[in-house]
């Protein structure tokens, strides 16, 4: 598949000017071999919802005076609600990491929901599934932690201490603010591509179950078969796969999905993971088209999506915002590269706010879904050297 990333095709990919006022626009997505990091801000995207995305897209580029082919940012998690992409000054290299300290957090981190209360959410979609009349299948709850900093922490120092682990793609994403107020970025590293294009070429990478890996060996393997072996997580990916395969099949002329999930680690979790390729009727569909339809996937929303929508926006007491939407580029031939925006934190100035969440069925047990998404802070958390979060993340046994 050729990769437009690593050719350098883009125009106007230049070496850095020794000096530019917006740093504030640092766009960075680095997975493996792949790296785009792009500065500076030349022309924003009219802002919209996503079903207008690609007609944006389209005369973005139809009126486009110089500066690179490209557009990057993120979607929202509402897919009514408004999207924030730029076309960049410049693509430079790929930053290397450094090694950095970890910031100093002075005071106690700040669930909210607290672990209680996210695990009553879950009984409450719990018994709305196990109704007879029950119309809604499948809903991911998420909660959200509360940090403050000494100093504003920067979006590259905590990339640096994120992109240990190579299984994950690290993304820093600059979000809109308010006029006066400080920069503003979703930083975090997620294991799950929901979207790559290429000419004819697609494919997305699904991920949903999961379990906290161990660091004895032989628990870490028992853990990771008996996620191997659950009918609830089975269940939970299945959702999934067969939403991502119907969304894409109407622009296809072939969609192949592995027959059965595989396992798929990171340095704190396990997840059960499909590879799902397909080749489109017609190249030029442009990936703003195929990520339209299927964001939000139940892998962050549930099933039905608007049952699941609405159940999110009476049981989650915070707005996701940007998290669990999707980060990204397009280009102007339509190719592009789109992850779920997880495993993050909303970042600005000296607060951070974490956000994680969970797959909820009809077999879901509360206690276990709040320990699965304090499990899930564990990469950020860990970025910021907490390394013992269990008495504010998980409930009271």
């Amino acid at each position: 598949m050729n990769d437009s990333l690593m050719q350098g095709a883009w125009p106007e990919a230049a070496p850095p000017p020794a000096h530019h006022a917006d740093e504030a626009a640092l766009f960075l997505l680095q997975h493996a071999d792949q790296q785009l990091h792009a500065r500076g801000c030349r022309a924003s995207l009219p802002t919209g919802a996503l079903a207008s995305l690609a007609e944006r897209v389209d005369a973005f580029f139809a009126q486009q005076r110089g500066g690179p082919g490209l557009l990057v940012g993120a979607v929202p998690f509402e897919p009514r609600a408004d999207d924030a992409l730029y076309q960049p000054e410049r693509v430079l290299p790929g930053l290397r990491p450094q090694h950095v300290a970890a910031p100093a957090l002075p005071g106690a981190l700040q669930p909210q929901p607290t672990a209680q209360d996210y695990a009553a959410a879950v009984a409450t979609a719990v018994q709305a599934m196990r109704a007879p009349d029950a119309n809604l299948h499948k809903v991911v709850l998420a909660r959200s932690l509360l940090a403050h900093t000494d100093l504003p922490v920067a979006p590259d120092m905590l990339l640096a201490r994120l992109g240990a682990d190579p299984s994950v793609a690290t993304y820093a994403v600059p979000l809109p603010v308010e006029p006066g107020q400080a920069p503003a970025w979703l930083v975090g590293a997620t294991p799950e591509l929901l979207l790559r294009k290429r000419g004819a070429q697609v494919l997305s990478h699904p991920l949903a179950g999961s379990a906290r890996r161990s660091s004895d060996p032989a628990e870490d393997q028992r853990v990771a078969q008996a996620l191997l072996a659950s009918r609830k997580d089975h269940d939970e990916h299945r959702h999934v796969v067969e939403a991502i395969v119907d969304g894409l099949a109407p622009w296809c002329s072939r969609v192949e999905a592995q027959a059965q999930p595989v396992l798929h680690a990171t340095a704190s979790m396990w997840h059960l993971g499909t590879r799902i390729h397909a080749t489109l009727k017609d190249p030029a569909t442009p990936a703003a088209t195929l990520l339209a339809e299927l964001h939000p996937t139940p892998a962050v929303c549930g099933t039905p999506r608007q049952a699941a929508l609405q159940r999110i926006r009476e049981l989650e007491p915070v707005p996701r915002g940007f998290y669990a939407g999707a980060v990204g580029w397009l280009d102007a031939q339509g190719d592009g590269d789109w992850y779920v925006a997880i495993r993050c934190a909303r970042l600005q100035g000296t607060q951070l706010r974490l956000f994680a969440g969970a797959g909820i069925v009809a077999d879901s047990q509360p206690e276990a879904e709040a320990a699965e998404t304090g499990a899930k802070f564990t990469a950020l958390l860990n970025a910021l050297g907490v390394h013992d979060p269990a008495p504010l993340i998980e409930p009271m046994p």
